[in-house]
């Protein structure tokens, strides 16, 4: 009941502010405010108040939240078993073997490469990557 009151307070203080801010034309800061203000009459008229008050004194309600709590903790400790029986990576098993061109998982048929575009010979005279000018950075900065 003190709640409700106190919220309902809050409200009309907000929205008498919000009549001053619109009669000095600050018509914005005047929206704001009643939108601020109409917050806590709302809370008090949908009841979530008096559910937040009757949750705040339940014992049952507490010991709930202390479970949940337990529960959590449970959750976040497994998952940390795992994470360090996994080496850390926090892979899972991979679908395809390392060195096979097909998934392990489906159907055993001979796999055809795609058909590639021919590369002229002037890209194949050059190395695929060069790195030149990076290590030259690196060695101007010392790293």
């Amino acid at each position: 009941m003190i709640a409700e009151t106190v919220c309902s307070a809050v409200a009309v203080a907000g929205l008498g502010i919000a009549g001053v801010l619109a009669f000095r034309k600050r018509f914005l800061k005047a929206a704001r405010t009643a939108a601020y203000a109409l917050v806590p009459l709302g809370l008090v008229m949908t009841g979530a108040v008096e559910w937040i008050v009757d949750t705040a004194f339940s014992p049952t309600a507490w010991a709930g939240f202390g479970v949940l709590g337990v529960a959590w903790l449970m959750f976040m400790g497994t998952r940390a078993v795992e994470r360090r029986r996994s080496g850390g990576t926090g892979k899972k098993r991979e679908a395809v073997a390392p060195a096979a061109s097909a998934p392990s998982l489906g159907e055993s048929r001979p796999v055809t490469p795609a058909v590639q575009p021919k590369q002229s010979k002037q890209a194949k005279a050059e190395p695929a990557e060069d790195f030149s000018d990076i290590e030259a950075i690196l060695k101007k900065h010392g790293i």
